[in-house]
């Protein structure tokens, strides 16, 4: 690929990311001349990715941060004749059923992304007890200060077929602990799923929420569930957010005024 297709390529993918951007200096960092969050910005890699036909590496994105510095890294090291687009997601999530199990490295820190395991109840006791209660209620919706037995081996205790949870490990005071878990169960349809997220309150805004979501998604979909949807509560303007970013749309919950619907086509 020449050095102009890459360009327009990356040009595309930007708007598609941020629709008001304008004109966009090639030379100048792209989080400083538009307002991208984490968010957006995991979203323009997976869009680069997609349309480059080619893996973008951690350790790459930051000589990533200009159009220039992006067309430079992708036309010196262009992707294998015929490489086909699946390769531009973690071989971990490639074969149908497949779990990711890979290390990331978010804000400057590595952080191991797994399947939930059955030994996993005390991280997780521990995780929820240090969330905020604002955010303890908002993944739960009710007011609790810890998980009650019954309801935490129901959390850890998973088939990962049916119910298929994910979790974000990071060392803490020299121990492991978790930054965030995410989870789907399918629904009686067998088409379908329902999604639920919780991020430790440190790691809120750092992006993490978007990249376990998006694997999240890729577990679904290559293992033929159609849609993910979720309950959201009307005040967590955070997770609406998110939603949006994601490609969720909004949808009113009868039943609840308090709490909307986000419903994805996968």
């Amino acid at each position: 690929m020449d050095a102009q297709t890459v360009r327009d390529l990356v040009l595309e993918t930007l708007h598609a990311v941020a629709p008001d951007a304008g004109a966009i200096r090639l030379d100048r960092p792209l989080r400083e001349a538009i307002d991208l969050d984490s968010m957006d910005w995991v979203n323009f890699m997976a869009g680069l990715e997609e349309r480059l036909a080619m893996r973008i590496a951690p350790a790459d994105e930051k000589r990533l941060a200009t159009v220039n510095g992006i067309v430079d890294h992708v036309v010196s090291h262009p992707a294998a004749p015929g490489a086909p687009s699946s390769q531009t997601r973690p071989a971990a999530v490639q074969a149908p059923g497949a779990l990711p199990c890979t290390t990331l490295v978010v804000r400057g820190t590595p952080v191991e992304v797994r399947p939930m395991r059955d030994d996993d109840m005390a991280l997780e006791a521990e995780f929820v007890q240090r969330l905020s209660s604002r955010s303890r209620y908002q993944r739960f919706m009710v007011s609790l200060r810890e998980l009650p037995p019954a309801k935490l081996m129901e959390l850890t205790q998973v088939d990962q077929q049916r119910h298929v949870a994910l979790v974000a490990v990071v060392m803490r005071d020299g121990r492991p602990a978790l930054a965030g878990v995410v989870r789907y169960i399918v629904d009686a349809s067998g088409t379908g799923c329902e999604f639920a997220l919780a991020i430790d309150d440190a790691w809120q805004g750092s992006g993490l929420a978007g990249i376990l979501m998006h694997l999240l998604m890729t577990v679904a979909r290559t293992r033929g569930l159609a849609t993910m949807e979720g309950t959201v509560l009307r005040t967590n303007d955070r997770m609406l957010k998110l939603g949006r970013q994601l490609g969720f749309r909004r949808e009113g919950d009868f039943c609840d005024r308090d709490t909307v619907r986000l419903v994805r086509l996968l």
